[in-house]
């Protein structure tokens, strides 16, 4: 059963950085696209980004489209999320997903097959 482990989540001032990191373990070589979504209190899940196995595509939600950039290491098995000038509504809880055997980068997180534990980031001065 693939697993998967997000770090980086903290606290930051609005207009800052930060940088989430989720690592895949047992089985990755069926993980093709994987994304983050996120989960503010009270709200859905919403997607945020997402890449492809070759990491030549990827997708971004209108909210962070020209801030945050997601990536991927050349083993396949890590992605990045790097949120730039961050805001307070980017509060949430942040989830690495990965999708089997699929290169299609989905925004509802029912199309995805693997889910992270989460990571809190806090956007407050």
């Amino acid at each position: 059963q693939v697993q998967l482990v997000e770090l980086g989540g903290g606290l930051v001032q609005p207009g800052g950085s930060l940088t989430l990191s989720c690592t895949a373990s047992r089985g990755t070589f069926s993980i093709y696209a994987m994304g983050w979504f996120r989960q503010a209190p009270g709200k859905e899940r919403e997607f945020v980004a997402g890449i492809n196995r070759s990491a030549a595509g990827t997708s971004y939600s209108d909210s962070v489209k020209g801030r945050f950039t997601i990536s991927r290491d050349s083993a396949k098995t890590t992605v990045y999320l790097q949120m730039n000038s961050l805001k307070p509504e980017d509060t949430a809880i942040y989830y690495c997903t990965g999708k089997e055997f699929s290169d299609y980068i989905s925004w509802s997180n029912d199309s995805w097959n693997y889910w992270g534990q989460g990571t809190q980031v806090t956007v407050s001065s």
